[in-house]
C-alpha cells in the first residue's frame, strides 16, 4: 500500500444505535468492519472521530419537519419503532448525526488537502432516507448530505455518487433527481427492496440505474459495471466522487441474491479509483451502507479500504 493520505472516520456513538435483537442492521456490523481495519495492513490509515452534522447541513437534503420528527422519536429508554424496519434507541440520534457528520467531515478533509480519500465507517446507513421519509434502516441521507455540502460550502460543480449496495438507493435518487451538477449511478439487484431502481427512472438526465437480476455473479456484473457504469462516470467527469459502499451483494448475504465475492469488491474499488485518478485528482469519499453477513461485510470492507489506500 502507498503513503497516499487516506482517512478512516468513525465514532463510538455509532455503536450505541441499538436496534434490538435479531435486527439485520445491528451494532455487530460496525464492530466487524472496525476489527477488520484494525490489523497491520491498515496501520497507515489516519483515524479520526466523526463530528456531528449541523442542522443546516441536514436541511439541504431533508425537510425541517422530518428532521424534527426523527429527533422527537428518539426514546429516553428502551426502543421505539420509527417505521416498519427502522428501530430507534436512546443513542440513535447521536449516531445518525455522527454518520451524516462523518460524510461532511470527509468532504472538508478532501477539499482542505488533508486527505485524498476517506472511508466513513459509521451507522446508521443512509441511502434509503428520502427528503421526508425514513425507510430501510436509514434516517438521514448521508451521501446526499455530503454532496450538497460540497456544492454549497466548497462550490464543487460536478459531484457523482456511485452506489454499489445490492439495494437501490431510492433516497439518494429522490434528493438528486433534476439537481444540476449531481449524478447518481446505482448498480443493484432488481426486483428487490425498496422496489425502485428500474431503467424507467433514468429519465431526469442525472440518474443512471443499472439493475441486475437475482443470481448475477462476478463475470456478468463486472462486464456491465465496466462497460456501462464506468463509461457514464467518465462522461460525467466528476470533480468529487462519493461512494455508497454496501457489501450486501456478496454471495453470503442473507437479504439479497447476488453472487459477488471479496475479489469483486476489490475490483470495483480499483475501477472507481482509476476513474477518480483520471477525473478528480483521486478524490473519493466512501460511506458504509449495507452488508448483513458479518464475515462477508468485514472482508468486503477491508478489500475496499485497501483499494482506497493504493
Amino acid at each position: 500500500m502507498s503513503d497516499v493520505s487516506t482517512w478512516l472516520i468513525s465514532h463510538s456513538d455509532c455503536l450505541h444505535h441499538d436496534t434490538g435483537s435479531n435486527h439485520p442492521e445491528r451494532t455487530e456490523r460496525l464492530e466487524a468492519v472496525l476489527a477488520a481495519l484494525d490489523t497491520p495492513g491498515f496501520n497507515d490509515l489516519q483515524r479520526h472521530e466523526a463530528e456531528m452534522a449541523s442542522r443546516t447541513a441536514l436541511e439541504r437534503a431533508h425537510a425541517s419537519d422530518y428532521i424534527d420528527a426523527v429527533m422527537a422519536a428518539i426514546p429516553s429508554s428502551g426502543h421505539s419503532q420509527f417505521n416498519a424496519d427502522t428501530t430507534l434507541s436512546p443513542g440513535s440520534g447521536d449516531a445518525a448525526l455522527r454518520s451524516a457528520g462523518a460524510a461532511i467531515q470527509a468532504v472538508d478533509a478532501i477539499q482542505s488537502g488533508d486527505a485524498r480519500r476517506v472511508f466513513c465507517a459509521t451507522r446508521p446507513p443512509g441511502h434509503h432516507a428520502e427528503p421526508d421519509e425514513s425507510m430501510g434502516f436509514c434516517l438521514f441521507s448521508n451521501a446526499a448530505i455530503a454532496a450538497l455540502h460540497a456544492q454549497a460550502v466548497h462550490g464543487i460543480q460536478r459531484i457523482a455518487v456511485v452506489d454499489f449496495d445490492v439495494h437501490h438507493g431510492n433516497g439518494t435518487q429522490a434528493i438528486f433527481t433534476g439537481r444540476e451538477g449531481l449524478f447518481y449511478l446505482s448498480t443493484h439487484q432488481y426486483p428487490l427492496f425498496p422496489g425502485t431502481g428500474s431503467r424507467k427512472e433514468n429519465r431526469s438526465g442525472n440518474i443512471l440505474n443499472i439493475p441486475v437480476p437475482d443470481g448475477t455473479g462476478s463475470a456478468d456484473y463486472r462486464q456491465q459495471f465496466h462497460c456501462e457504469a464506468i463509461s457514464a462516470l467518465i462522461d460525467f467527469d466528476p470533480e468529487l466522487l462519493i461512494i455508497s459502499a454496501g457489501f450486501d451483494a456478496a454471495i453470503e448475504d442473507p437479504l439479497a441474491g447476488l453472487a459477488l465475492t471479496t475479489d469483486d469488491f476489490a475490483w470495483i474499488t480499483d475501477e472507481l479509483v482509476a476513474v477518480a485518478n483520471y477525473c478528480c485528482g483521486g478524490h473519493i469519499c466512501s460511506l458504509l451502507e449495507g452488508g448483513y453477513d458479518l464475515d462477508a461485510l468485514a472482508r468486503g470492507a477491508a478489500a475496499h479500504v485497501g483499494g482506497l489506500m493504493k
